[in-house]
């Protein structure tokens, strides 16, 4: 799914325009035990409570695609054997979530795998989305629609007791000890199946989402949902760099690695204004390195890498290995932050034998937040003397 596809389901999450037909849920303890199960017509539930949930639901489809959204397809196995997770994610979505034993068994599949040590409150809920058709002006036509989307979104909350202290009790007009309540927080995982790929059905793959974009969970993603979990967003970042470090060995200077960045983020920039999120096979990164100068030979031993390390058909997502915002410098003892766009204020210089990081100083020059006056107009101004 793009970041329009996402945009257009969460649009349904209103007052206004949500069509979710049933909501279900479960809250599990800190002992894995089922302490309430909930089976309501969602349009049914007093406002208040209904925006709330709401608001969850949006969470759940909230982020960048490729840090905490994650699209993911289903193995072959999956879908072919008779305990494949997402034949059994099509019966509870056919089932309408009316089915209580499929129910029960999800929430149990959930509990086996979902290693959280604290409460929690497992959220499910049905949706029947009769897909408008879009006109040459981008406008919305529902008269034309002729496609039903039918999923189901899945969102898993902590529960947390709410903060100690003190309050104002106007009944009695006093200042007491609050009592403390458990409170559903926002979702830390969940997932929407089927996916909403191009702007339809896709019953091979589902939307996953995650709060910490760094931490995914192995076994929900695996042995719950049993699709294959893909490098974490730093994890991209971490192994870009070793690949590329490991690659280019001696090669692998200053201004090597400026270029890398510089190509990079006109990639990640000329791709801005399009929908889908820019990903980077092995193909792109062999350009990529042709382009930033890098040798023939060194860039076979990137390829040679890559294959070992991720994958030979597996890519990485651009924005998880660029940062078009920060280029920085950093040695044991300094760190030297630069306009990205003004990376060519700073070279790296053998001097008396040395090697040194020279930064080219033209406007305004600050330590520790005082203005000093750079030695060379220091200088110039004594000899105009």
């Amino acid at each position: 799914m793009n970041k329009k596809e996402i945009a257009e389901i969460k649009k349904r999450f209103t007052k206004a325009k949500c069509s979710i037909t049933r909501i279900c849920g479960c809250y599990v303890d800190a002992e894995k035990e089922k302490r309430l199960t909930l089976k309501e017509a969602f349009l049914g539930l007093p406002e208040e409570e209904l925006f709330k949930y709401i608001d969850i639901f949006r969470k759940t489809l909230s982020g960048s695609i490729g840090k905490t959204l994650l699209n993911m397809e289903f193995p072959t196995e999956q879908e072919t054997g008779e305990d494949g997770t997402q034949r059994f994610l099509m019966k509870l979505l056919e089932s309408r979530l009316q089915d209580e034993s499929l129910l029960d068994e999800f929430y149990d599949k959930v509990i086996q795998t979902y290693k959280y040590p604290e409460n929690y409150f497992i959220i499910l809920v049905h949706d029947a989305y009769d897909i408008p058709k879009i006109t040459t002006d981008g406008i919305e036509n529902f008269d034309a629609s002729e496609y039903v989307y039918d999923y189901i979104l899945c969102s898993i909350c902590p529960v947390k007791l709410s903060k100690p202290g003190l309050c104002y009790n106007a009944e009695t007009n006093h200042i007491q000890d609050r009592i403390r309540d458990w409170l559903v927080q926002p979702p830390e995982l969940g997932f929407l199946f089927p996916a909403f790929n191009d702007r339809s059905t896709d019953i091979h793959s589902l939307l996953y989402y995650s709060k910490n974009s760094d931490e995914l969970d192995l076994a929900v993603t695996e042995e719950l949902l049993g699709c294959r979990m893909p490098l974490p967003a730093k994890s991209q970042k971490e192994t870009f760099n070793a690949i590329v470090e490991e690659s280019l060995g001696l090669d692998c200077d200053y201004e090597v690695v400026r270029s890398i960045h510089e190509n990079l983020n006109q990639m990640v920039e000329e791709n801005k204004e399009d929908p889908e999120p820019l990903s980077l096979d092995k193909t792109d990164m062999t350009k990529l390195l042709q382009k930033s100068g890098v040798e023939e030979e060194k860039i076979q031993a990137f390829e040679t890498r890559f294959d070992e390390t991720i994958g030979e058909r597996e890519s990485f997502m651009a924005a998880n290995i660029s940062n078009v915002r920060k280029f920085e410098v950093r040695t044991p003892d300094i760190k030297v932050e630069v306009n990205p766009e003004r990376t060519d204020l700073v070279e790296t210089r053998v001097i008396d034998g040395v090697p040194c990081l020279v930064i080219e100083i033209n406007d305004l020059v600050e330590v520790n937040g005082i203005q000093i006056v750079p030695e060379n107009v220091t200088n110039n101004q004594e000899g105009a003397d």
